[in-house]
């Protein structure tokens, strides 16, 4: 019996093909209910003098079964693997594919010219909180809470006293009452207001400048921004100082330049006036330096503050700010 059963089995291992066949061809001789393990459970009934060969029979049919199954087995995965390693081969003189190279965002890039500008005329760079006290961001700047300025900014509140900052002023109000005169710093950073449209976000970039010294005028708030202005725009950029209100400022003006895409001719851009305004400034209000404990008469000031989107539409002729947003790769590809 042992024999025919070994030839029999030898007979289905050669058409054992996959390793899906060879895993049925184990379970039917060697499983819980496998022909082997029946021989080996049928010894039972063999009288004591015959169970001794017949069991040598089956063992020796039983590991002369697994050996076979294990061969085919390490032969089959080896065969699964050549043939797998032939059909992925890389063809190595085969020229490499070529991977894209990420580039700055225009607003970075606008970013870092400006504070470039500025560092280069000697202002250091400051920081602050983004979420900021009702304190800092307004009362302190010259903006009690029942002051109308406060419609020109429309405020994401947190609570009563704490809300996303609006403006990097506070950063201005932050360094005054930590440190004494001299002072000259830029505060880059995220700016928030309640505002959605093709030229306004809800969350934005501003870079607020503060210079505080003794004998500080207008100016040199002038000198100050028309070199900005120049090295930003161009030395030929025509620049006019015009009449406007900050609470924290007075004297307050707005900055305009020329428009450089109708050569001041007037345009839908500049609304046929020939004029752009980039950024507003003025001189300290005397109760903002009151307010940090400075005596505005022995020390005054300029600050001035700009959107970095607003510069960046301007510089590259964008007139829609949402798309400084929209991860449109075709759209940075430009830059």
């Amino acid at each position: 019996m042992s024999a025919d059963l070994s030839n029999i089995f030898s007979e289905e291992l050669q058409s054992a093909t996959d390793l899906n066949g060879l895993s049925q061809l184990r379970v039917k001789y060697l499983g819980k209910k496998g022909i082997i393990t029946a021989e080996l459970k049928a010894l039972s009934a063999l009288a004591a003098e015959e169970r001794k060969a017949a069991g040598k029979r089956v063992n020796d049919l039983k590991s002369s079964v697994e050996a076979a199954l294990d061969f085919k087995e390490a032969s089959l995965k080896s065969d699964s693997l050549r043939s797998k390693l032939l059909s992925e081969s890389i063809d190595i003189s085969l020229p490499g594919k070529s991977s894209g190279f990420g580039r700055q965002h225009p607003l970075s890039r606008i970013m870092s010219e400006i504070t470039d500008i500025f560092v280069r005329m000697g202002f250091s760079i400051e920081e602050g909180p983004e979420v900021e006290l009702d304190r800092y961001n307004f009362e302190l700047l010259n903006i009690p809470k029942d002051h109308p300025a406060r419609d020109m900014q429309d405020t994401f509140y947190v609570s009563d006293e704490i809300l996303l900052r609006t403006h990097t002023s506070p950063v201005q109000v932050r360094v005054m009452q930590r440190q004494k005169p001299p002072l000259r710093f830029i505060a880059p950073g995220r700016v928030y207001r309640c505002d959605a449209d093709i030229t306004h976000s809800p969350m934005f970039h501003q870079v607020e400048g503060l210079m505080v010294d003794k004998d500080i005028t207008f100016s040199n708030l002038k000198a100050v921004l028309r070199t900005f202005v120049h090295q930003m725009f161009g030395a030929d950029t025509a620049v006019r100082f015009r009449p406007s209100f900050f609470p924290f400022t007075e004297p307050s003006v707005e900055i305009d330049i020329g428009c450089f895409l109708c050569g001041q001719a007037g345009c839908r851009v500049c609304k046929s006036t020939g004029w752009l305004e980039v950024l507003g400034a003025g001189m300290v209000n005397p109760a903002v330096l009151e307010n940090v404990g400075y005596d505005p008469d022995e020390y005054s000031g300029f600050a001035f503050g700009m959107g970095i989107e607003r510069i960046a539409m301007l510089k590259y002729a964008i007139d829609d700010i949402r798309l400084f947003f929209d991860n449109d790769i075709k759209f940075l590809k430009q830059f």
